[in-house]
C-alpha cells in the first residue's frame, strides 16, 4: 500500500512537472508539481475514459496525467489571464 503511494505521488510529480514544462516553461516545486499531477491525473481519466482511450501501465498513467494537467493550466491560465 504504502509503494502504490508513492508511486501514485511520483506520478502526480512527473506529471505535474511535465504539463509545467509544457504550458508554462518552467515546473511548480515539488509540492507545486504533485498537486497539478494529481488534479491532471483525475481529469485526464475522465477525459480519456469518455472519448474511451485506454493507455496501459506506468508510461500510460504519466501521458494520461500530464495531458489532463497540461489541459488544466491552459483553462486556468486563460480564466485568470482574462481578469488582467
Amino acid at each position: 500500500m504504502l509503494v502504490n503511494i508513492l508511486i501514485f505521488l511520483l506520478i502526480g510529480a512527473v506529471a505535474g512537472f511535465l504539463a509545467g514544462q509544457l504550458v508554462r516553461g518552467e515546473g511548480f516545486g515539488l509540492i507545486g508539481n504533485i498537486i497539478v499531477g494529481i488534479i491532471g491525473s483525475v481529469v485526464g481519466g475522465t477525459l480519456f475514459g469518455l472519448l474511451n482511450i485506454d493507455i496501459a501501465g506506468l508510461l500510460g498513467d504519466i501521458v494520461v496525467a500530464t495531458a489532463g494537467a497540461a489541459l488544466l493550466l491552459v483553462v486556468f491560465n486563460a480564466i485568470f489571464n482574462r481578469r488582467r
